[in-house]
């Protein structure tokens, strides 16, 4: 028992595959304007992106990071600008560039300070501002 090559009906083929859509070209106006948008099938139109009052997304964003407990710099470069600035320091004391080793858990403990201070110096800042503006009203 021999098998045989199956043999593709050319027929068949044609109607199971229709021809692709060709890309819409839409001709320039003469004052280099677009064309209005309703000449574009409904497929191509894309839907507008919902566009929030003023102060919405921003108090969306402080409750989300109010909420969160992780840290908001990125670990590599704060250890990257730490290990330049001990650099320097230490480059400043000594002829030579020495190099420092430093524990993750340390470079866990500067980090976990710096955005404590910068949150705090944050949020006096825009106390004061808040204290500025009940002041000048």
């Amino acid at each position: 028992m021999s098998v045989s090559p199956a043999i593709a009906n050319p027929a068949s083929s044609t109607t199971n595959n229709p021809t692709p859509a060709k890309p819409v070209v839409l001709r320039q106006r003469k004052d280099g304007r677009a064309p209005p948008a309703y000449h574009l099938p409904i497929s191509q139109l894309q839907p507008k992106k919902k566009r929030f009052r003023p102060g919405t997304v921003a108090l969306r964003e402080i409750r989300k990071y109010q909420k969160s407990t992780d840290l908001l710099l990125r670990k590599l470069p704060f250890a990257r600008l730490v290990r330049e600035i001990a650099a320097e320091m230490t480059t400043d004391y000594y002829d030579s560039p020495t190099n420092l080793r430093w524990q993750s858990s340390a470079l866990l403990a500067l980090q976990e300070a710096s955005e404590a201070y910068i949150v705090h110096l944050f949020d006096d800042a825009t106390a004061g501002i808040y204290v500025l503006f009940m002041i000048n009203e």
